[in-house]
């Protein structure tokens, strides 16, 4: 089989066979000539064995006995080139028995020892090249072997009527070339098989690798936006946090320190998530991330909001998925990050609400402004990411003004098991 060059997985089917010979080629050639002469020499004793009339054979060293072992030569060198040059070979080693057979020197018993480099030659092109591109080439070794084994059979002392000679040479002539191209066609068609398989395993593994890699890019994605989410609701946390602390300097300094206090503490944790995120982004660091569920809101909550959550106690995470409690969480870190940045002092109360036994509902609301809010260079993002969350978990979201001029915030989170309310 010829090799294949590196880039054979898109080169034609038709690329020519690489030139140059192998150590096989030469072993193959030696071995049909070895089989050639063996039976050459043994063909006078096998002769001398027919019981009713001898067949005749030209004897050891007469010349037509040389010009046999001359062809066999010629054909074990087309033997040798078979598998570089297919049609060239064959050409060469049918049109040497047509050749003897003009020259009158190969009678009766020695002109099937012509027919095995034949056998060979055909099979070893054939699979080291598409039969479409020897077809003239094959065609070509039927009819010189056809007209070689018509005129040893016509010079035969009983030869039959002309028609017959005629259909038994091209007979014989199929049946030599067949008996090479049949099992060159058999091993031909296993390799393409073989090929093929090879191929579509390595589509299957490209498609994996595909699927895995748009996988990483949209959850690397994913969180780039938590990046963007805790980083913009901590730095507006501190922002406020900063003038208020530079209007209290002056009047108020034990507030103006523990303002001082708490925004070095929003420093820490912000840059605690931060180096934790960040470290999820890069491809060869296994950061460690702490569950963001909603058992966690109490947390969010803190001291700056009433919590309350129903019925008392109650698990609001049964029964709703991961995704979803991270949705809820950064629902309601968003929204009490938004009430901190636009009304400043204001009331805020974080309602968990897990007696429906199939949503939990979550609700953040404030109370009208007390101080003048810090106008933000950076608005609507936080509400685009709440409603891209509750998208993504198929959650009911709802956000708006409230009646005494604060603001709500509510989300449906869906339940993954139908499990009644505790």
């Amino acid at each position: 089989m010829p090799d294949v060059p590196p880039t054979a997985a898109s080169a034609p089917a038709e690329a020519p066979v690489r030139p140059g010979l192998r150590r096989g080629d030469f072993v193959a050639a030696a071995v049909t000539l070895a089989l050639g002469l063996a039976a050459l020499l043994a063909l006078p004793a096998l002769a001398a064995m027919e019981p009713v009339e001898p067949v005749p054979v030209a004897p050891v060293g007469a010349p037509g006995w040389w010009l046999v072992v001359a062809g066999l030569v010629v054909q074990a060198a087309a033997v040798a080139a078979a598998r570089t040059a297919g049609r060239a070979a064959l050409l060469v080693v049918t049109a040497v028995p047509l050749g003897i057979v003009a020259l009158g020197g190969v009678d009766v018993g020695a002109s099937g020892l012509l027919t095995l480099a034949v056998v060979v030659v055909v099979y070893r092109a054939v699979v080291a090249a598409p039969p479409a591109r020897l077809g003239w080439a094959l065609a070509a070794a039927v009819v010189l072997l056809a007209v070689a084994s018509g005129i040893a059979g016509a010079a035969a002392v009983d030869a039959p009527e002309p028609p017959l000679v005629v259909l038994g040479a091209a007979a014989q002539a199929l049946a030599v070339v067949a008996l090479g191209l049949v099992p060159a066609l058999v091993v031909s068609s296993r390799r393409a098989v073989r090929e093929a398989e090879a191929r579509e395993l390595r589509a299957l593994a490209g498609e994996q690798e595909a699927r895995v890699a748009t996988a990483l890019a949209t959850q690397r994605t994913a969180m780039a936006r938590e990046l963007h989410d805790i980083a913009a609701h901590h730095l507006s946390g501190i922002a406020l946090m900063a003038s208020a602390i530079d209007r209290q300097i002056g009047t108020d300094p034990e507030a103006a320190r523990r303002g001082v206090r708490e925004v070095r503490e929003q420093s820490r944790v912000v840059l605690a998530d931060l180096r934790r995120l960040v470290g999820l982004l890069r491809e060869d660091d296994g950061a460690e991330t702490s569950a963001l569920t909603l058992a966690a809101v109490p947390e969010l909550a803190g001291a700056g909001a009433v919590l309350e959550v129903l019925p008392p106690g109650a698990d609001a995470g049964a029964g709703v998925g991961p995704l979803a409690q991270i949705a809820g969480y950064r629902m309601v870190q968003e929204a009490l990050a938004n009430a901190r940045a636009h009304a400043p002092g204001a009331a805020c109360r974080v309602t968990v609400d897990a007696r429906a036994a199939d949503a939990v509902v979550l609700t953040v609301r404030n109370g009208p402004p007390d101080q003048e809010p810090v106008p933000s260079e950076h608005g609507g993002h936080g509400l685009r990411g709440m409603r891209e969350r509750a998208e993504l978990v198929g959650a009911d979201l709802r956000y708006g003004p409230t009646p005494d001029g604060g603001w709500e915030v509510r989300l449906a989170l869906p339940r993954d098991t139908q499990e009644a309310a505790p």
